[in-house]
């Protein structure tokens, strides 16, 4: 399934999917993903979740990804290309599809676009759930990107990959390259998080390649409220590696806001 919508001056198409609960009437679950995923690379994960919400889960694929419109290979993304997407790309999609008051759910990159979003429109927003966020450029996280980048020209990820985006250069390069250049070094969104009022969810693997746990341990120091999960023996992919412990943290949380009347 797919939708367009307008942006930089043309007309784009992002790949969707809805998924879960079958009731239009229900809360609806917006999940943003990782720097190299898309709808297919979800899995079954937002189904499920989304299923044990008793919610509408929508799925999409950001502009580059997935089956939507790639990236065009002479526009290099810039350092602002997570806040383009959460101030530009994502309420132009959640109006095109008059979705109010959504959840978010943002895994990485996803994570960082869901805080981004939720610091200029809380009011529009019933929760936001972040996996893996990023909120500042750290050691760990280069060096794993430059890991990524030698397993994409030697080691067959670019084969991976091209299962699930119709150009898998647009996909990979477009996240690889602005994450390593010199530009994104001083990348923070420390600030923005000071504007989010919506109640808050953040799960960081202890063992995560890309990030430490001071990825979330920053989101609660700018907002004590903030609900912190570490997750032991578990890597950058929670909804993958620890499954069911998510699911069962996510609905503790979305439980509590609910009871609360956040």
């Amino acid at each position: 399934m797919h939708t367009e919508i307008d942006w930089q001056g043309r007309r784009i198409r992002l790949e969707m999917q809805w998924v879960g609960a079958t009731d239009p009437a229900a809360p609806v679950m917006v999940f943003l993903h990782e720097g190299l995923g898309s709808v297919g690379l979800w899995k079954t994960f937002p189904d499920q979740l989304s299923h044990q919400l008793g919610m509408r889960g929508l799925v999409y694929s950001r502009p580059g990804y997935g089956q939507s419109t790639p990236r065009d290979h002479d526009d290099h993304w810039g350092p602002d290309f997570m806040h383009r997407q959460a101030f530009e790309v994502l309420p132009t999609l959640l109006s095109a599809l008059n979705i109010n008051r959504p959840w978010l759910f943002g895994h990485s990159d996803g994570g960082s676009i869901s805080l981004l979003y939720a610091s200029r429109y809380s009011d529009r927003c019933a929760g936001v759930i972040v996996v893996a966020p990023h909120i500042m450029v750290e050691e760990i996280s280069l060096a794993s990107l430059q890991r990524a980048r030698h397993a994409y020209l030697h080691q067959g990820l670019r084969d991976r990959l091209a299962r699930y985006h119709d150009d898998v250069d647009s996909a990979f390069f477009g996240w690889n390259d602005v994450w390593l250049s010199p530009a994104f070094r001083h990348w923070s969104i420390n600030a923005e998080l000071r504007g989010i009022r919506c109640p808050i969810l953040a799960v960081q693997g202890e063992d995560d390649e890309y990030g430490t746990m001071e990825q979330i341990l920053g989101i609660q120091r700018v907002l004590p409220e903030a609900m912190v999960v570490p997750m032991a023996r578990c890597g950058h992919s929670p909804h993958r590696e620890q499954a069911a412990l998510l699911t069962e943290t996510v609905s503790r949380f979305v439980a509590d806001v609910r009871d609360r009347g956040a």
